[in-house]
């Protein structure tokens, strides 16, 4: 008899604890959007309505499900019931006898239930116990430090940290069953544990499965491993189980590597191991993506400190990419169609890391799947974040094991996970945020033994294959300048936190820029969600509701005053915000890639929770900001860059393919107008992960005769007879530019889905945005600048059922100039 699964998954009830009446309820799911639905509370992202509803999350609430099982399932040795995820604290009721309960949202929990189950009718009740009085009253015996303007308390629960509030995210902790469960019927036996691991020599792979069962009888058991390759080839290998335990070896034919992208394809292999009976009959049956890759973190003594480089199939891979945080505060709503639309928008802006951050949660199998299919590589946090933590406690360390094993367990066959890292930003709290205190010295010896003992022996008796990084940032010697710039990873928010220029990036060296950002606002379509046109003004109630870092907004307004005149309007503004955020980016990347000490940026942050004015670059709604086009440029594999201090500039080409780049770059000194002062162009050869100057130039003598308000310098990268790259470099701030209505020249022509739109400007056009009035469209380019005298083209999906008479009606064209 093989393995049975009865879903327990969909309709339920609901109610306050003890309180009628029953609502109908949705699992997976959760009681805020169980109340949504049923119209009993507001949209809590609407306005200031996230204040109405602070009381959800202060009662006890109560699910309820009856289930039929049936004398097949009965016949089976062992019962059990399976729950992925029960946020937080729950106690589980079967047939009116208390199962067990749980206080760990992070952990899929398994009990035997057989005795209690009878054929028919059986009922399932969860009671979920609030973790705000929770968290509370453990905070009021003794607080642990955190982060400000949050429900205090957190760290008490392993529950996800931004549920409780963060400086980007509202206070809407989520209570409910938010991932699957179910009853798993098994005879003989059942699959403990697969451990799958590659071993790579001389171009030879050869897969390794460590295979552990759960017996109930007393039979001789054999594993079976079958590969499936890309191509559709299937190879297979068996082993006898030795007391509950097989290894099985399995060469791999024609090995296709996985490569991060950008380095190379993502080809997929799919793994197959089946448990089997003395009889060869299937028990039991799990399947995995595997690529087939080495990645080591290699940090060497150099000059400056030491590395901090991620190294894959041999090939040093500078990284690039942004930080994420869970895609909803709600995380049932994030659908696999949001993940694809995240990922995708992730690698289509060459993305090639994505670092999972410890304010949220260990994500859903959809989204290590994207990550594997489009080669990003994932840094992922254990989940704990900027925040003290009681882990002297026995009952917290042991359901904080169980938690690590669960999904280390789980992640550890992908190809996309690079790196496991402790946590975010403990460390440099205890050493720069004035926390290490001898009222707290306690919790630092605490977090010493488990950041940089206990959870590393637990992360390498699980998976020893990947690397344990013990806190981000970290130089890697515990409390030990863990924001260093010589080795370990930084965060860099002197820019932004402590209000640094922009330019000031240029003076940061770092092995591995982890976070850093810029905040900007929304699109106005998504700001239109939560705020009605009476309040489009940045210091409106409402608009500094979903503005959560202090001072934000002030902060938005003092940097683009150093840079752009005071916009026109709130629209303007809006565009501006923007427009300044991709700058910021641009400038701290362009930087780092010009730097060979330097191995990776991850910017803070790809995506919002909720919509809000944010560091992300891609906003609730799935809307990209201007700083994800700025990213599709900045993080292209070939990328023209300029230093420029004043009439002083270096031009270069940064190159992370994994061959050498030939091209020319080409220059020119031109009034705003393109009239032509100076010009030259060079050849440039540059080696695979490497960073050349293509040339130096110093147009002091020219700029001493004509207004720097007047001219811009105009550079381009060229291969193979196309412009690949354009870049400018002003010599005044743009406020003070003296820009001219650009008198753009528009064609639009349809091929077959597609929009071309060509454009031209009879004078230079600062940061030219496109859209489609009524429609969203993601355009091959957006926010550029467009020197006068040349074209572009930009392309775009026709959005369907639209004519393109339809598309040249609703296209608009703003830049700078439109802005004040």
């Amino acid at each position: 008899m093989t393995a049975m699964i009865h879903s327990l998954g969909g309709a339920w009830w609901l109610r306050a604890l003890g309180v009628d009446p029953w609502l109908p309820a949705t699992v997976p799911g959760g009681v805020h959007t169980d109340l949504l639905a049923a119209g009993h509370i507001p949209d809590p992202f609407v306005g200031d309505l996230e204040r109405v509803v602070q009381w959800v999350a202060e009662r006890d609430w109560e699910y309820r499900r009856s289930f039929t099982v049936d004398a097949e399932l009965l016949a089976h040795d062992a019962i059990e019931l399976v729950c992925d995820g029960l946020d937080t604290l729950a106690e589980l009721w079967l047939n009116g006898q208390l199962l067990a309960t749980t206080d760990n949202m992070f952990r899929q929990y398994r009990w035997a239930v057989g005795p209690l189950l009878h054929a028919g009718e059986n009922e399932l009740r969860i009671v979920f116990r609030s973790p705000v009085r929770y968290v509370s009253q453990r905070q009021a015996q003794r607080p642990m430090l955190d982060v400000n303007d949050v429900i205090h308390g957190a760290p008490y629960l392993r529950k996800a940290p931004s549920h409780f509030g963060w400086d980007w995210g509202p206070k809407l902790p989520p209570i409910g069953i938010w991932r699957d469960l179910r009853l798993e019927a098994y005879t003989v036996a059942r699959l403990d544990d697969v451990h799958l691991r590659q071993q790579h020599a001389d171009g030879r792979v050869t897969l390794l499965a460590t295979v552990r069962a759960q017996p109930w009888r007393d039979r001789a058991l054999r594993a079976r491993l079958e590969l499936i390759a890309p191509d559709g080839r299937v190879q297979h290998a068996e082993a006898p189980l030795v007391e509950r335990q097989a290894q099985i070896t399995l060469p791999v034919a024609a090995p296709q590597l996985w490569w991060p992208n950008g380095y190379g394809d993502q080809p997929l292999y799919r793994a197959t191991v089946t448990l089997l009976d003395d009889e060869q009959q299937p028990l039991d049956r799990r399947s995995y993506t595997l690529g087939l890759r080495t990645i080591e973190l290699r940090q060497q003594p150099d000059a400056l400190g030491r590395s901090f480089t991620f190294v894959v199939n041999g090939v040093p891979i500078f990284a690039k990419g942004a930080n994420w945080i869970p895609a909803d505060s709600f995380p049932t709503r994030v659908s696999r169609e949001r993940l694809t639309h995240l990922i995708g928008s992730a690698a289509a802006a060459h993305h090639n890391m994505v670092r999972v951050w410890g304010g949220g949660y260990y994500e859903d199998e959809a989204f290590y799947d994207l990550c594997d299919q489009h080669g990003l590589l994932v840094w992922q946090d254990f989940m704990f974040a900027c925040a003290l933590y009681p882990l002297d406690d026995a009952a917290l360390l042991e359901t904080i094991h169980a938690e690590v094993i669960d999904n280390v367990r789980r992640l550890r066959h992908r190809a996309c996970l690079a790196l496991w890292c402790g946590n975010n930003e403990i460390e440099t709290a205890w050493v720069d945020w004035g926390w290490d205190r001898a009222d707290q010295a306690d919790l630092k010896a605490a977090y010493d033994r488990f950041f940089h003992q206990l959870l590393p022996a637990w992360v390498a008796a699980e998976d020893p294959d990947h690397p344990y990084w013990p806190s981000s940032p970290s130089s890697g010697t515990p409390f030990v300048q863990p924001n260093s710039g010589a080795e370990g990873d930084m965060h860099e928010w002197s820019v932004w936190h402590a209000m640094k220029p922009l330019r000031h990036y240029r003076a940061i060296r770092a092995r591995f820029v982890s976070e850093f950002g810029f905040q900007s606002l929304p699109a106005l379509a998504t700001i239109a969600t939560f705020a009605p046109p009476e309040e489009w003004n940045l210091t409106s109630y409402i608009m500094e509701h979903h503005q959560r870092n202090p001072a934000g907004n002030a902060k938005i307004i003092t940097y683009l005053a150093e840079q752009f005149r005071l916009p026109r309007d709130f629209e303007a503004l809006v565009y501006l915000s923007q427009v300044q955020q991709g700058e910021a980016m641009r400038i701290g990347v362009e930087h780092w890639r010009r730097d060979p000490a330097c191995s990776g940026t991850l910017y803070w942050q790809l995506n919002d929770c909720w919509p809000v004015a944010s560091w992300s670059s891609i906003d609730y709604w799935g809307r990209w900001k201007a700083a994800h086009y700025a990213g599709r440029r900045f993080f292209a594999p070939v990328l023209l860059s300029i230093a420029d201090d004043g009439p002083r500039l270096e031009l270069f080409v940064s190159n992370d393919m994994r061959a050498a780049w030939q091209g020319e770059v080409r220059w020119s000194l031109e009034t705003l107008d393109g009239v032509v002062l100076e010009a030259d162009a060079q050849p440039v050869t540059v080696a695979s992960g490497t960073c050349a100057a293509a040339a130096r130039l110093d147009l002091s003598a020219r700029l001493a005769e004509v207004s720097p308000r007047d001219v811009v310098l105009v550079a381009e990268l060229w291969h193979a007879g196309e412009r690949q790259q354009m870049a400018i470099a002003t010599f005044v701030p743009t406020k003070h530019l003296a820009l001219r209505d650009p008198r753009f020249g528009v064609e639009l022509q349809q091929e077959g889905e597609h929009l071309l739109i060509g454009l031209t400007a009879r004078s230079l056009a600062r940061f030219v945005e496109l859209r489609l009035e009524g429609a969203d469209v993601i355009f091959s380019d957006n926010y550029f600048d467009l020197p006068a005298g040349r074209s572009v083209q930009v392309t775009a999906r026709l959005p369907q059922g639209w004519s393109l008479e339809q598309a040249r009606a609703a296209l608009r064209l703003r830049s700078v100039i439109d802005s004040y």
